[in-house]
């Protein structure tokens, strides 16, 4: 019998194969199948007539097959399906690579509709692995209030959209049955659509309407329980008692005074409120937003070294080991004029910065907690077994990568309460911040530091591409360093993207054969990206080709050169984030951003890199650009927990906040529903980490 619970090997049709594939995509359960949503709508109702079509255009086609076949490959060993499709006169040829069985599928003589990307060969058009799906006689292809529209999912190697689609369609008798969590008259209140109706029109839809209004529910899910969340930390925390951090004027003036910068009004004003806060017996429980470089860890530093001088313990914790142990060592270095301890604890190093410990060869997390001022870690720092002796503050970078319950869990470690500070560079407005963490004041640095120079931004076409590569050469040969981005790891030919490992070879044989290369990907050992990013930051390596794993953290003042292939792939907000790890020095940095689509909607979006700098005007424009069949919130990266609100669906978190205030003022309510209580601990509480 199928539950919740139930393997997905133990669905037909799924060997061990393919549930290894499956796991790729966090599809371990039934239920991790039901609640993984697509990204993205093809309508097969809208079609273009073959006659219209224009290069680069992302179309929906009808037509009938006229000729289809496999081939094999011998160069690529791979095998090819080639068909012809004609509608009228008109004909295009349409080929898939490695699914041989599609000649099974589709025999000539029937109606298709196909969705994918115009190309060109030889003066002629060609459709390349497009979205099929059989025409039968009888079937309308309309229907009134409904389209033929296709949900799309994200993907990973040898797994295919029609495979995930077989499969969730083996679940829909328990969608059917799913129950509600959010009690009945909230979903009343609020003209609501019910759990399982809106799971199943997500992932059977009769039209983008209704797709919408599913949205609206599964969005509303998750602000409410990040809002009753947000409310209870409130609660439980009102009453506490912190330590006092007195302001320590003259360290910090001469700290300051240190920098080989000055700080912006930003930064000093943003400092005085974490440091007034700091004086109070109420604990601080404010968030630090800054766009990408704004200089928030100056900001930070200032509030660790105080807490460090009143003879209290702060932490430092940040999402990735990488980036724990390059903050360790600046930290380490920019106040080695005291005599403050500092110690780090990842899962793979515990280092303390202080001489008489350097000749041992191994330290306990204990140890380091036992006698260091200062805590820089990642989520290893909630572990039970580690218990601060004096904790007085406690810093969260990429806050949102954490999750509230982790937030909690930390503010628990000791007798009283430490304060709370918060930072991230997701760019929201104050108002969405306050909705989002209503148990947050906020401080924004809405300013560069003096001296950074406008990242030059290019969208650079194909035929550019070589001279791209030539600046390229003359930047390294002036001693500066490249990143360069790729959205897969391994070679895909169905998805036509770059890949890291392809683009790697490519750049390291044929383009750059001269230079130093490395590789970096989220599935390398962590003591291998941490060797690889080393010898980037040390110089030792001139280009460092990558996934997405360097978007949170590394700062490496010396790389004047973010390349990013296949940029229509991230969201705007992603690229500015990619592009946020160049121009941390004084010295003039450049983004190209490569692209292989020649539709104008993606050249209009990517352009707006070129125009705009600040973070939030990018996300409005990414939203803006996002389609009705683009609905979901993925492609904002910044706040995985979001997987299905929007950042600016402002009324919609008004909404959630209004109903958890009025649900919470009964005390009985939440033991009344354990459903939703087990939502709270288990479900945006899960922490999302590198």
């Amino acid at each position: 019998m199928l539950n919740l619970q139930t393997p997905i090997e133990n669905l037909s049709n799924v060997g061990a194969v393919t549930a290894k594939r499956l796991k790729r995509l966090g599809l371990k359960t039934v239920k991790d199948l039901i609640f993984y949503f697509p990204f993205r709508y093809d309508n097969f109702s809208k079609t273009t007539d073959i006659n219209d079509l224009k290069p680069g255009d992302k179309v929906n086609i009808k037509g009938t097959i006229e000729l289809i076949e496999n081939r094999r490959s011998p160069r690529k060993r791979m095998n090819i399906t080639e068909a012809l499709v004609a509608n009228d006169d008109w004909q295009i040829k349409v080929i898939w690579f490695n699914q041989p069985f599609i000649a099974k599928t589709l025999k000539a003589g029937d109606m298709v509709s196909l969705s994918g990307k115009i190309d060109s060969e030889y003066g002629n058009f060609l459709l390349k692995s497009p979205e099929y799906q059989k025409i039968h006689s009888t079937e309308k292809t309309t229907t009134e209030g409904g389209e033929l529209i296709n949900p799309l999912y994200h993907l990973t190697l040898n797994i295919t959209q029609k495979q995930i689609r077989f499969l969730i369609g083996k679940t829909k008798s328990l969608i059917k049955k799913l129950p509600d969590f959010i009690p009945t008259n909230i979903i009343q209140n609020q003209k609501l659509l019910s759990q399982a109706a809106a799971i199943e029109e997500i992932h059977f839809p009769k039209n983008l309407q209704s797709v919408e209004k599913a949205r609206k529910r599964l969005a509303f899910n998750e602000l409410f329980l990040l809002q009753l969340q947000s409310q209870l930390i409130k609660e439980e925390f009102k009453n506490n008692l912190s330590e006092k951090i007195i302001f320590q004027e003259k360290d910090t003036k001469k700290f300051v005074q240190t920098l080989p910068f000055t700080l912006t009004d930003a930064q000093k004003k943003s400092s005085w409120s974490i440091l007034q806060d700091m004086e109070k017996l109420k604990p601080m429980s404010r968030l630090l937003q800054g766009d990408v470089g704004s200089g928030k860890t100056v900001v930070a530093i200032i509030a660790l070294l105080n807490t460090a001088l009143n003879k209290k313990q702060a932490v430092l914790m940040v999402p990735t080991e990488i980036l724990a142990k390059q903050h360790f060592e600046n930290i380490s270095k920019i106040l080695g004029y005291t005599k403050i301890k500092i110690g780090l604890i990842t899962r793979v190093d515990k280092k303390l910065n202080f001489k008489f410990k350097a000749k041992k060869k191994k330290i306990s997390s204990k140890e380091i907690v036992d006698e260091a001022d200062i805590i820089i870690g990642t989520h290893s720092l909630i572990q039970n077994k580690i218990n601060f002796k004096n904790l007085g503050l406690a810093i969260i970078d990429e806050q949102h990568r954490f999750g509230v319950e982790q937030r909690k869990k930390l503010l628990k470690k000791h007798k009283r309460s430490p304060h709370l500070l918060s930072m991230t560079a997701t760019p929201i407005p104050r108002s969405l911040a306050l909705a989002l963490y209503g148990d947050l004041d906020i401080s924004v640095i809405d300013e560069m530091p003096k001296g950074r120079k406008t990242i030059i931004t290019k969208l650079v076409e194909e035929y550019n591409r070589n001279k791209a590569y030539d600046f390229v050469k003359k930047e390294v040969r002036a001693g500066k360093q490249v990143f360069v981005i790729c959205p897969l790891i391994d070679i895909s030919d169905k998805l036509g993207v770059k890949s890291v490992k392809e683009e790697f070879k490519k750049l390291d044989k044929l383009i750059f054969p001269e230079l130093k290369i490395a590789m970096l990907h989220g599935k390398l050992e962590t003591k291998a990206k941490e060797d690889i990013m080393k010898k980037f930051v040390d110089k030792k390596t001139d280009i460092l080709v990558s996934t997405s794993v360097i978007e949170v953290g590394v700062d490496v003042p010396n790389a004047t050169i973010m390349m990013i292939e296949g940029a229509d792939r991230f969201g705007l907000a992603q690229l500015h984030q990619f592009r946020g790890r160049v121009g941390r020095s004084e010295q003039q940095s450049y983004c190209f951003l490569f692209t292989d689509s020649d539709a104008p909607q993606t050249k209009e979006r990517l352009l707006s890199l070129t125009k705009y700098n600040d973070g939030f005007e990018l996300a409005k424009i990414d939203l803006k650009f996002r389609g009705p069949g683009e609905v979901f919130g993925t492609s904002q990266k910044g706040f995985p927990e979001l997987k299905m609100a929007s950042l600016f669906d402002y009324a919609l978190m008004e909404k959630a906040q209004t109903e958890a205030k009025n649900f919470l003022k009964n005390k009985k309510n939440l033991d009344n529903n354990p459903e939703l209580k087990h939502h709270i601990n288990n479900t945006v509480s899960q922490a999302h980490l590198e």
